[in-house]
């Protein structure tokens, strides 16, 4: 959904519990801290912001000359990856920041890159792109080499890149095979709780589960309409498929062009088990917990 005030909601009752106000333009993408305790927040004003949750208090801005695309925490919450969209002649890339300071003193915050250089705002490693957006960026936890000093990508060109971040530029440590791989843009990405495998969306109609270490595709769920988001269960070998056409392309001639489905699908087996066509917050009784397939 495209929206310029992030909100944050009960999920016991579905009340709103605040608003984080400050962008001007669609704010496409978000993460929160592992402690609840920062959001951050990416925008096409050219701008990804961090917050406090709690307050709502506006505790930076990191400014681009290009549109912010997706934002996401490192692993200890120490650094952050944002990327920016094509734009202006600048190309897509990946930036990757260090948080310091003590952020209950908003004023004391400042950003470092991620060796040291001169610390001043504008500091940044940066991996530069390839043609088209890059749409999902994620650290890489142990499997390439130390903690988040590797970054998996993916965007409008359906490939899969793992980037090592040296001194200057990335370094391209591995790629999705063309052939067995997404053949249209990648829109979404998603790790496993544990980092050994991520899935991703694309707008070739299906979903690919992918080994984080090899690249190598694990499982393909397909359906009837492209992917435009992607998660999996915490709890169980499910994951779930967000499908429908880009409501910009939706046409009243074509009424099933218009349905936005959230699709569960058994990880294992790649089989369909349940479907919505609307947007809902569930609570699942004991009978799921106990389904065999």
């Amino acid at each position: 959904m495209e929206i310029f005030c992030p909100n944050v909601w009960f999920a016991d009752n579905g009340q709103r519990f605040g608003t984080y106000r400050g962008h001007n333009d669609v704010v496409w993408t978000c993460d929160v801290s592992r402690d609840s305790t920062r959001l951050m927040t990416g925008s096409a004003d050219q701008t990804a912001k961090l917050w406090d949750v709690k307050s709502g208090t506006q505790l930076f801005s990191f400014d681009f000359k290009a549109p912010a695309r997706a934002v996401e925490f490192a692993f200890g919450d120490k650094l952050a990856v944002i990327t920016t969209d094509p734009f202006m002649g600048e190309t897509s890339a990946i930036h990757v920041k260090r948080i310091a300071g003590d952020l209950a003193e908003p004023k004391t915050l400042k950003i470092h890159n991620i060796f040291n250089f001169a610390e001043t705002p504008e500091s940044v490693i940066v991996i530069k792109g390839t043609q088209g957006r890059i749409t999902r960026a994620t650290f890489e936890p142990l499997n390439f080499g130390p903690l988040n000093k590797t970054i998996v990508s993916v965007g409008e060109d359906a490939t899969v890149r793992v980037s090592g971040i040296p001194r200057s530029t990335g370094k391209l440590i591995k790629e999705s095979d063309e052939e067995t791989g997404q053949k249209q843009s990648i829109t979404s990405l998603f790790k496993s709780m544990d980092g050994s495998h991520f899935i991703t969306g694309s707008l070739d109609k299906s979903a690919k589960l992918w080994d984080i270490r090899t690249l190598t595709v694990l499982k393909t769920y397909v359906t009837a309409a492209p992917v435009n988001a992607v998660t999996m269960s915490p709890l169980l070998n499910h994951v779930v498929l967000g499908d429908g056409q880009d409501a910009r392309i939706v046409t009243t001639t074509d009424r099933r062009a218009g349905m936005f489905e959230a699709k569960f699908y058994d990880k294992i087996l790649e089989q369909k088990i349940g479907e919505d066509g609307y947007v809902r917050l569930h609570h699942f009784d004991q009978d799921y917990f106990n389904i065999k397939i």
